[in-house]
């Protein structure tokens, strides 16, 4: 965790910070039940972590020419994920991007610099969850 969170430093940064939308994988399931804005992902988007890029820490319709990550993963963790408020208004390049509250990995590894659940506590968080909410992370 870091409190001056930076582009590749993989630490999740420490801070309240707004859930801004539900993305979801349509194959994998109907979307779950939730009071938030929520947006089916499609294999054609990715989310742009190049800190020169214009649209840096905004989502991008792939191919992208420049750095970013794919949203339509062969694994699960991004099956769903809640896009966190985190360098986003107004964003500055370099601040960190990508800041998601998404699922575990099966062997429960950390992050790169997300918060993850597992499955049944964040259906448990989508379904208690309504606009304006947030997400507070904090040293243990």
């Amino acid at each position: 965790m870091a409190a001056d969170k930076r582009e590749g430093d993989g630490a999740s940064p420490l801070g309240v910070w707004p859930i801004r939308r539900l993305l979801y994988r349509p194959d994998k399931a109907p979307p779950p039940k939730t009071g938030l804005a929520v947006h089916a992902i499609q294999p054609n988007e990715g989310w742009c972590d190049a800190p020169e890029d214009p649209d840096y820490n905004r989502p991008v319709r792939l191919p992208y020419a420049a750095s970013h990550e794919k949203l339509w993963r062969e694994d699960d963790v991004y099956d769903l994920v809640l896009v966190l408020g985190h360098n986003d208004d107004p964003v500055v390049p370099g601040m960190g991007s990508a800041i998601f509250l998404h699922l575990t990995q099966p062997d429960r590894r950390p992050t790169e610099g997300c918060v993850a659940l597992d499955r049944p506590d964040m259906l448990d968080l989508l379904a208690r969850a309504r606009p304006g909410d947030a997400v507070e992370i904090v040293r243990d």
